[in-house]
Parts: C-alpha cells; sequence; structure tokens
C-alpha cells in the first residue's frame, strides 16, 4: 500500500473511501438497487456510518469508479467481508476477483474472514468458493428483504 491508502494491481486500484466520498458512494449503490440478489443502501448517513466503522475501498478501473469492496473487523483475529459490489457496466471483466485478492491479502493475518451472499448469485458464489470460502449455513430472510442468504467463512489453514 503506498501512503495514500492506495493498492494497486494490474487492472484496478482500491482507493480508501472517506465521508467526502458519501455521495460517489451513494450513487454506486443505487446502480445495483433493486437486485434481490444485493441488499444495499444508498442512504448517506447510513453510508457516512459504514464508512466510519469499516474499511471501504472504491475499486477503480483506468480512474473511474467501477465498485467498492468492504469489510469490518469484528476482533484481531475476525473480519467480516460486509460488501463488494460491481458497477454492471464493469461486471465480467474480473475486478471483483482482483479486488478480493488485494482485500485478502490485507487480511492475511486473520484467521476467520466471513460473508453472506444471495444464493442466486451464482457469479459471486463462485468467486468466494474458488478463494476457500466455504458455505456453513442457510440463513432465510438474512437482511428482513424476505430473500435468504448463504453464510460464507474462510478460516486460515495453519502448517
Amino acid at each position: 500500500m503506498d501512503g495514500q491508502g492506495k493498492k494497486e494491481r494490474p487492472h484496478i486500484t482500491l482507493e480508501r473511501v472517506t465521508i467526502a466520498d458519501v455521495e460517489v458512494l451513494a450513487v454506486l449503490k443505487e446502480k445495483v438497487t433493486g437486485l434481490k440478489t444485493y441488499s444495499v443502501t444508498t442512504d448517506s448517513e447510513e453510508l457516512a456510518s459504514n464508512i466510519q466503522k469499516e474499511t471501504i475501498y472504491f475499486i477503480k478501473s483506468e480512474g473511474a469508479v467501477a465498485g467498492d469492496v468492504a469489510y469490518e473487523m469484528k476482533s484481531e483475529k475476525e473480519a467480516y467481508l460486509s460488501d463488494l459490489v460491481i458497477d454492471p457496466a464493469y461486471q465480467g471483466r474480473g475486478l471483483g476477483r482482483e479486488a478480493l485478492t488485494l482485500v485478502l491479502q490485507e487480511l492475511e493475518e486473520v484467521e476467520r474472514i466471513s460473508l453472506v451472499t444471495h444464493p442466486d448469485n451464482q457469479n459471486a458464489l463462485a468467486l468466494y468458493l474458488s478463494f476457500g470460502f466455504q458455505i456453513t449455513s442457510r440463513e432465510e430472510d438474512y437482511y428482513g428483504d424476505g430473500e435468504p442468504r448463504f453464510v460464507l467463512v474462510k478460516i486460515k489453514n495453519y502448517e
């Protein structure tokens, strides 16, 4: 990571989201609002609260905001991957895979990483499984939106 909160892969840059970016984050969230496979808030106050308690990065491709990825540390040994969204205009380019690679590198000392995803979100599910996450349960009406979610966990293997 450089001194300005940026991480880079060949096709993307992760740039730390700040309170000043809340409206840009809201616009990104608007692009995926209404998809049953993704529960999202576009409320600026709630997004600002999330920025305070989570580590959120914009996923940038050629300088443009193409998505975001976020996690929250639950303890020194446990993290919750709270968000990984790619703007529909940028999907299918491997940006989510690149962003997840960078975040997992950042969390390499964390013993347990959990997340939830919709069972119908096959692309996300395949991505997470390819990184060693395992489905531990299916929770009905997880976010109160009437939709189920899979809970996935990745546990660090010690050799």
